[in-house]
Order: C-alpha cells, then structure tokens, then sequence
C-alpha cells in the first residue's frame, strides 16, 4: 500500500517474469533459453513465448476453427484420457505380477506336496524296514537260544498268518519265570512293535501290554511284602475271599467277564452308604487282566481250528462244521451269577467278615449244546416236510417288470450250444457273455471309462413282437476322455501336472446280438436329434428280431474318419 508505481510497476513485471520462467521450466528449457523473448532471439520468431498451434495437423483433424480456449480444453482432455489409459496399464501389470505370484506360490505348494507325499513314502518305506530289521533280529536270536520275550510274541503273531506254523501255547504263557525288570522291558518293545506296525495287529498288543502291567503289579506287591508264594499276596480284598474272587474270574468266557464288569461297573456308580469303593474297583482292575486274558485265549482258540480245518480240507477229511450252531438252553436260576452276589464278600482288608454277607462263586453259564451234523440233517429233513423247497407255480402278473423269462426251447437251445462248447473246448467256466465281456474290455486304458447310460426308446412298436419275445441285447460301452491345450489350460498347466480329462474324445459301442433271427442282415446305427435337448444327439441301434432297438445319448462333434484313429464298424 505505500509502495510508489514505479515499484509496483517493477513487481509486477518480476512476478510476470517469475511466472514465464516457471512455465519455461515446465516446458523443458535449458538455462541456455531462459533469457529468450519474443523480441530477444536468435531464431527470428516474434512469437516464440506463445502456444505452438500446428495449423496443418488441425486442419487435416478437421478442428482447426476452435479458438485457443477449446484447444486447450481439447488437449486437457486428451492429457487426462492418456492418463486414465497409463493407470490401467499399470494396474493390468500389477496384476499380472500379482497373479505370476500367486502361480508360482501355487507351483511351490504342489511342489512341497509332491516332496510331502514322497518323504510320507520313504518314512513308511523306512519303518517297514525296520520292522523287518526287528523280526530278522528276533529270528536270529530264536534260532541262537538267546530269544526275548518280545521275540517269541512276534513269532506268535506272524505265525497266524503261516498256515503251516502252529503254536499250541497261548501267548500270555510266555511271561512265566520274568523278573520286574524283564516284563518292563517287555512293555516298552510292545510299544515299539505297535508303532513300527501301525495299527497291525493293536487288538492282540494292548492285550498283552495289559497282562504285562498286572504281573509287574503283582510281582511287586510281593517284593514290598516280603513273602514267596503266590497264595498269600494281598490284590486289594481279605486273603480269606481272595482265592474266592480269583474261582469265579477264572474259566469263564470274555462275554460272561464282560457281563461281571459292566455289573461291577453299575454298581459303583450307583453308589451307597456301605459300598466299598476301593474293594470294587481293585476286582474291577484285576478283571481287566482276566478278560484280556480271555480275549487271547479264544482268538488262539479260533486261530487253531481255522488252522486245522483247512488242513482237513487239503487232506480231503470230513470235519465238523468250523463255525458249529450253538443251541441255547434256559439257565436254572441257580446257575444265574450276578455281580453283586457272586462277588458279595467283605467290604475291605480293614474290615472283619460279617454273618450276613456270602461269597458264592457260581459260575454263569447258559447251558450250550452244539448241532452235529445227524442234527442239521433232522433239521432239514423237518424244514422240506413243513414248507415244502418245490417253487410255487407264478402267474404272468406275479411277474417283476424286469424278469428275465426264458422258454423251453430256448433253454434246450442254449444248453445244447453250452454242451457243444464244453466238447470243443474242455472248459465250461466261461460263459458267452463273460467271453463277450472279457472280449469288449480288451485294450480299455487308465483314459477309458465304462458308458452305460441307456435313453429310453417309447412308442416303438415291432411287426415279431407277437411272434418273438422282445428283448434287449446286451452291451458294454466305453468313452474315451482327454484334455484340450487351450489358452487356460497351457496357462494353468503343464505336462507334469496336465489338466483334468473331461473332454469327450471318443466312444466304443459293443453290442451283442448272439441270438438273430436273420444272421445276414446287418445290423444299422441311426443318429437322431434328441427332444430335450439338441447340443446331444442320439445314437440308435437296430438290429431286427428278437432285439429291440437300443440307443444312446453321445456329444454333438464332428467324427473322423481317418484310417488309423477315425470311425470303424465291424459285425
């Protein structure tokens, strides 16, 4: 406000000429060009600090009425789309970067997979080795006298697998005259054996691993005690109802043992102001080693017999059945054995006996008897005289809608073909229609699959239908599937890991007419249009009497015709 005009004037000009060189600078001039005016210039150009106007590219633009405001709004425009079109330039490479990454991490992923499934292979490779080492190490310790019992438990349970080797012994013999230190040995190679065969076998491990533990609690009771026979060890209840308890465990089967320990087990949860806990849960841990016990005595039991039946039949002696009926008779009620009462004795070892309290040791058997065969003989005899085995006449209507109904003479027909093909080739255990399978699969590829869907054919109507039965042939189809290297496929595979085959190459139609009328006309094929849907025609069958037609719903492509993978039709 105080400055004279000639200042004002003199700023201003400074601000002008601030503002052209900003403008220069933006336009690309050198220092060397800065100094330039319209009056000023080497060049002669009176006006070189204005807007270059390219007057003949206008003009061939047809725009070169617009006055300077339009052209600049003009150019604004185009400076913006060029813009716009470089962010989507950008933005297309950033995500064509982003989806490279993302392949090659997929690449990397089916990479670590492929070496997962193969260490997954060499581990399993490698345990079977080293189980194989550990039998191979049993069998030489056997053979030189020195064997463990874990090597003697391994030979019992490769030999059910022998049908030559025999081992009469139940397996828990094996831990008669072990020391604390030996069956504890034992428990830790059981632990090996069940993770080097894994899961093999588990039923028979955990059984012995559960036996194992109850003779080392055993034996060690008796260490602490300080006392040598086996008859004054105390196992949780009075010496007195000790052997007791031990009569009625012993000599029952696993299913009566199961009965006791579910018994003792609902009665503990029942509870009760007199119940000794303790009591009942030491039975129930001494039970578990008399039903584990149980458990390998009838699979040594089933094992023997198994054994012994098919040496009978290799020697061509008559045997009882191997699996024989069992009859069950009705128990009197004093054969019955409940928990409660068969193992009712005193509470406790800190308890006296009382009067009112007993210890039976009856056993719970249901009477069996086991049918022989003059037995099952009766039984049938019995059956035929009260049902009668002679099939019952059916009407036509009685008929299923899919039965197979053959006449008489047909059937001879058929027999007299099977007794000429028994005296030509000596061998009646292959059918014609197994011949026709077997023929039809000849040559099928991992690429093949089985094509049976049928389209059903209505309102056909056949002049023989009256004469003939009609009947369908049979058929046994294939399709062939593959893959195209289209642009997707050759971007997201490649030959090591191709895309899946759900392109239709291909079809292969066996169709078995055994049974012709006239066995020299050929049989045709028809391709018709579909009504449901016209991207799948339908390819149809006719052969004449006494098959009916039979079709097929396949894809609408061109077929080839070439001599070496194109279209044959053999009769």
């Amino acid at each position: 406000a105080l400055e004279t005009p000639e200042e004002k004037r003199a700023r201003r000009l400074a601000k002008k000429e601030a503002k052209e060189r900003k403008k220069r600078e933006k336009m690309g001039w050198g220092e060397e060009y800065m100094g330039y005016t319209n009056t000023d210039n080497p060049f002669g150009d009176n006006n070189l600090l204005g807007t270059f106007i390219w007057s003949k590219a206008l003009e061939k633009k047809g725009i070169s009425h617009l006055d300077e405001k339009d052209l600049k709004e003009r150019n604004k425009r185009i400076q913006e789309d060029n813009r716009l079109e470089l962010q989507k330039v950008k933005q297309l490479r950033l995500e064509r970067e982003r989806e490279k990454a993302m392949r090659e991490q997929e690449l990397e992923m089916l990479q670590r997979e492929k070496e997962a499934e193969h260490f997954k292979t060499w581990e399993e490779q490698e345990d079977n080795f080293h189980l194989q080492q550990a039998k191979l190490r049993s069998k030489i310790r056997i053979r030189d006298g020195r064997a463990k019992p874990i090597d003697l438990l391994a030979k019992y349970i490769s030999a059910e697998d022998d049908d030559l080797a025999v081992e009469m012994h139940e397996p828990y013999t094996f831990l008669n005259g072990l020391t604390v230190s030996d069956m504890e040995d034992l428990v830790e190679d059981i632990q090996v054996y069940m993770e080097l065969e894994q899961g093999k076998n588990v039923d028979f491990w955990r059984d012995m691993t559960i036996i194992t533990e109850d003779e080392i609690a055993k034996l060690r009771k008796l260490e602490a005690s300080g006392k040598g026979g086996p008859g004054e060890r105390r196992d949780g209840v009075n010496a007195s109802v000790s052997s007791d308890v031990q009569s009625v465990f012993k000599g029952k089967t696993y299913n009566q043992l199961q009965a006791l320990y579910q018994g003792i087990e609902s009665k503990i949860r029942a509870g009760g102001p007199n119940l000794d806990i303790g009591y009942w849960e030491s039975l129930l841990q001494q039970l578990k080693a008399y039903m584990a016990r149980a458990r390998l005595r009838e699979r040594h039991q089933d094992v023997l017999r198994q054994k012994l039946y098919k040496l009978k039949q290799e020697q061509g002696v008559e045997s009882e059945p191997l699996f024989p009926i069992i009859k069950r008779e009705p128990a009197s009620p004093s054969d019955r054995l409940d928990p409660e009462e068969s193992l009712e004795a005193q509470p406790g070892p800190s308890s006296e006996p009382e009067a009112e309290q007993d210890a039976e040791a009856k056993g719970e058997a249901e009477g069996e008897a086991v049918l022989m065969e003059e037995d099952l003989i009766q039984q049938s005899l019995d059956d035929y005289d009260a049902g009668k085995y002679s099939p019952r006449l059916l009407g036509p209507n009685e008929l299923p809608f899919d039965a197979h109904v053959l006449e008489a003479e047909e059937d001879t027909h058929r027999l007299l073909l099977l007794r000429q093909q028994l005296q030509v080739t000596g061998d009646a255990s292959e059918s014609t229609d197994d011949i026709f399978f077997r023929k039809a699969k000849e040559g099928m590829g991992a690429d093949e699959a089985q094509f049976s869907v049928e389209m059903p054919l209505t309102g056909k109507a056949y002049l023989w239908a009256d004469k003939y039965r009609p009947r369908k042939p049979r058929f046994f189809n294939r399709v062939h599937t593959g893959f195209e290297w289209n642009k997707y496929n050759q971007t997201h595979y490649d030959f090591d890991n191709p895309p899946p085959k759900i392109i239709v190459q291909g079809y292969k139609f066996n169709i078995f007419y055994p049974d012709l009328i006239d066995k020299r006309s050929t049989p045709e094929y028809f391709l018709e249009a579909c009504q449901d849907n016209n991207r799948h025609p339908i390819l149809r069958f006719h052969a004449g009497p006494p098959y009916e037609d039979i079709a097929f719903k396949i894809v609408n492509r061109e077929w080839e015709y070439s001599h070496r993978h194109g279209f044959p039709c053999q009769f």
